[in-house]
């Protein structure tokens, strides 16, 4: 799915113009970004759970030369789908 995608959807849905449905396919995008920075949980009901997970640094291998280097620890967003969207699909 893209943003693309999302606001063709919107644009048929609302009957809104290309340049707002695009705007507001933004605007959406933000704020799941934003609840994620805030609160490291964001929930669609009927479809499933965004969570932040800490990754720990370990070590890795390039797989050109076959060197052993550092990854640094971070961050990566988890996606739990919900029951009843396993149900539809």
């Amino acid at each position: 799915m893209s943003k693309a995608f999302i606001a063709q959807v919107i644009q048929e849905s609302a009957e809104l113009t290309g340049v707002a449905a695009n705007r507001a396919a933004s605007d959406l995008l933000e704020e799941i970004v934003k609840k994620l920075k805030k609160d490291g949980k964001f929930t669609l009901p009927s479809f499933g759970t965004f969570t932040v997970r800490k990754t720990k640094a370990r070590k890795g291998v390039n797989p050109r030369t076959g060197a052993e280097i550092k990854v640094k620890a971070g961050k990566t967003v988890r996606f739990k789908a919900s029951p009843s969207l396993k149900k539809m699909v």
